[in-house]
């Protein structure tokens, strides 16, 4: 096990780590705590310089709530950190905007990314290294989750930390399968156990209540992104590394197997929603939250999306495994990191490690992060999310164990909707890192192939297969294997 960092700070390094780095006595992370009064003299006093932390994670406008808890973070930041100025800046990240927004000097001081991201970030010089502030900071390097340290440093420097991970699991709408009359004795979903009994599954439920079975993401890359997962099972590896040099097998007979079968979704068993092409992820939490669709792959830090967004109620989301393939079940693990701006400064990138402290996303088990863990066990269970175990994205045993006894006093489901997704992922060999090289241009080919797929019955999906991994394997050779 890591060892425990110590939480304790001295007096004195309370009053001059005025800018970064403090450690706050806040008792309420959505109320503004009272300050110690050596705080508030040293906040009157400390010479330090104005400091403005462009606050790129900042809740969309419609998460109300979300705001309302952020606005208690700002206040409990202020106490000791008077010289700091939070702006609010929600930023979504796009692949096809972020490199303009780099190079002019114009993107939050901290953002969120996807964890296929880091490296071409990293490589292309548009984040800052913090590995210096980490260390300022108190931050313990080696509580990162293994599975996510590698994705977030080079050559020993770090340029990101995690805000959490996911891993895909079958989100279910549990009012449509008692609909359709597949619940057990306790209420819990009949869900599908391998890929060949969800098409039987959702056919039945279009079939019985009329709203589709599943909704299959057909618009954008996200479509691309679940189909990686569904060719796991009939047994793909869509990328392999060759000395240095990535090499695309999207048109291996597994990839081609599995293509097949979603093109078997569409037109065997006819249990999709009425145009795949139209769904991307925002759109599938609206199939599934509104009841127009009783099954979406999906995962544990989205829970929010069905039902604080689209209003199903907590205790009608279940959380399944991912389904087996013919050739094994296997789970996608991915995350979110916080990164930061490359002209960011160590004052506001210490600043922004602090406030992110306050939410309760360190890796340490301050007084501080145990609040801000409790503020969104709160929020989420006054928001009507479900209260679940967050993926790992740290190690501390005394971190992990506060959080632990914090979902306990907050819960406000029944886990039998969600046991069965946690002992899968926890299942050793179950957990797979997105496909290597660049994901994010392969998931994009596939949502092409899943398209043609879903429009036109007679599609041959071998040729659009080929022809997704032409195009996937010039993109690799130009653009990452020629580096």
């Amino acid at each position: 096990m890591k060892r425990v960092i110590s939480i304790a700070l001295s007096l004195a390094m309370a009053l001059t780590a005025m800018t970064g780095c403090a450690q706050q006595t806040a008792t309420n992370a959505q109320s503004q705590p009272a300050a110690s009064e050596a705080v508030s003299q040293a906040a009157q006093s400390a010479p330090a310089e104005k400091v403005t932390v462009k606050l790129g994670i900042w809740p969309e406008d419609n998460l109300k709530e979300d705001i309302k808890m952020h606005e208690g973070f700002v206040k409990t930041f202020a106490t000791t950190h008077p010289n700091v100025t939070i702006e609010p800046d929600y930023y979504k990240y796009a692949v096809d905007t972020f490199v303009s927004l780099a190079e002019s000097g114009k993107l939050p001081t901290v953002f969120e990314s996807w964890y296929t991201e880091p490296k071409k970030l990293i490589d292309g010089d548009f984040v800052a290294d913090i590995t210096d502030e980490l260390k300022e900071c108190n931050w313990p390097l080696d509580s990162i989750n293994p599975i996510v340290s590698q994705l977030l440093t080079r050559d020993g420097h770090v340029y990101g930390v995690p805000r959490d991970g996911y891993s895909l699991g079958l989100m279910v709408n549990v009012a449509l399968f008692k609909e359709a009359g597949l619940v057990n004795a306790d209420g819990t979903p009949q869900y599908p156990k391998t890929w060949d009994e969800l098409a039987v599954t959702a056919q039945k439920i279009k079939q019985k209540t009329g709203q589709a079975g599943l909704c299959l993401l057909g618009k954008d890359g996200a479509g691309g992104w679940h189909f990686s997962n569904i060719a796991w099972g009939f047994g793909a590896t869509l990328v392999t590394e060759d000395n240095g040099k990535f090499v695309s097998h999207l048109n291996s007979p597994e990839a081609v197997a599995a293509m097949n079968y979603v093109k078997d979704l569409k037109w065997k068993y006819d249990c999709l929603t009425a145009d795949p092409t139209s769904e991307d992820w925002a759109s599938g939490f609206v199939e599934l939250g509104t009841g127009s669709a009783a099954m979406l792959i999906g995962a544990n830090d989205a829970v929010n999306q069905p039902t604080q967004v689209n209003g199903l109620p907590v205790g009608d989301l279940a959380l399944e495994p991912v389904p087996a393939g013919p050739k094994g079940q296997y789970s996608l693990a991915g995350g979110t990191p916080y990164m930061f701006a490359k002209n960011a400064t160590k004052e506001e990138i210490k600043a922004a490690l602090d406030y992110i402290e306050i939410m309760g996303k360190s890796p340490k088990a301050t007084e501080d992060t145990i609040n801000g863990i409790k503020a969104d066990a709160e929020n989420h269970k006054n928001s009507g999310v479900p209260v679940i175990p967050r993926f790992p994205a740290w190690t501390d045993k005394k971190l992990l164990d506060a959080e632990d006894q914090i979902i306990k006093q907050y819960s406000n489901v029944n886990m039998n909707l969600y046991n069965d997704y946690y002992k899968a992922i926890n299942t050793p060999g179950n957990l797979r890192l997105e496909e290597p090289g660049d994901a994010q241009n392969m998931y994009s080919e596939l949502a092409k192939v899943i398209q043609a797929c879903v429009t036109n019955k007679n599609a041959d999906v071998q040729k659009l297969m080929d022809t997704a991994q032409a195009n996937f394997q010039k993109i690799l050779d130009t653009q990452v294997n020629k580096k």
